[in-house]
């Protein structure tokens, strides 16, 4: 997966740290509870903020242990306790896992292309069981990539056009909840978010897009290079995290509210900024104290 929706762990109280570890680590534990160990392997940072706006908005997470898989020989781990929630972010995690694959299979280079096949097939029992759980889900992801291709295919442009199938597909991953005010906020948040994501991507793959001759909508809509537009492109991706931060002013995520407040406001701005400096964005230390620079 992506892997840029991640906290900025020095500005946020101890506690809420921890509770960030342990929505990952619980993530993790249901994804492997529920599709195997292979599918673990496609854990993402992303959909661990799913999993946060999807859980109880209690004043305090409520944890359990588990065991880590690269860890075995340690002392089991704090991690949220199951919850439909997280069994709904987990399932939602490999169908995107599973997608985003195949995808890659299309795009990308001849062994790029060789090990997206083999991981796909690898993962395809986890997927099929997660498509029976979020058939509409499944659905969604094969329609918006479907529209993506499409834009693709006629070299769009517009970055609104083309972000927007992405934005789709992860705005669908909250499930409706019978409250309109929630469902729309959540709904809100995760578009923005997901507009974020693709064109942060489109910037991170600029070189390999260049050189290869692959659709990048960076590319197309500046073709006298997107590094010379380098802030207005900073300036529309500062404006989607503004429309999320908008949609969770009108959210009451409990305990959770600083921990997405702060992905949003510190976490996302650092790592745009590590990557328009041109820095590689290091795995969050979940297992330690220190995070990424």
């Amino acid at each position: 997966m992506f892997g840029y929706v991640r906290p900025f762990h020095r500005d946020m109280k101890i506690w809420e740290w921890e509770g960030y570890r342990a929505a990952y680590c619980g993530l993790c534990d249901t994804i492997g509870r529920r599709h195997g160990l292979p599918a673990r392997m496609f854990l993402s940072y992303d959909f661990t903020l799913l999993a946060m706006l999807l859980l109880p908005p209690t004043p305090r997470p409520e944890l359990g242990k588990c065991r880590c898989p690269a860890r075995l020989w340690c002392r089991k781990k704090p991690c949220i306790s199951p919850a439909p929630g997280m069994d709904t972010a987990a399932d939602e995690s490999v169908i995107l896992a599973y997608w985003k694959l195949r995808d890659s299979v299309a795009d990308e280079g001849f062994w790029k292309r060789q090990w997206a096949r083999i991981a796909a097939l690898v993962i395809s029992p986890a997927y099929r069981r997660a498509e029976r759980t979020c058939p509409a889900y499944a659905q969604t992801v094969r329609e918006c990539l479907g529209q993506l291709r499409a834009l693709e295919m006629e070299n769009c442009a517009s970055l609104d056009q083309s972000a927007d199938p992405f934005a789709c597909m992860l705005q669908a991953a909250a499930p409706a909840t019978g409250n309109p005010r929630q469902d729309r906020a959540v709904g809100q948040l995760l578009y923005h978010v997901g507009r974020w994501i693709y064109l942060i991507d489109a910037w991170d793959d600029l070189e390999d897009d260049r050189t290869q001759g692959n659709y990048n909508p960076l590319l197309v809509r500046f073709p006298d290079g997107p590094e010379g537009h380098r802030e207005e492109v900073a300036a529309t991706l500062r404006h989607s995290l503004r429309l999320a931060g908008s949609a969770l002013a009108l959210l009451d995520l409990g305990g959770w509210q600083g921990v997405v407040e702060n992905i949003l406001t510190a976490g996302l701005p650092a790592v745009q900024n590590a990557i328009f400096n041109g820095r590689k964005l290091a795995p969050v230390r979940c297992f330690g104290t220190e995070n990424w620079h």
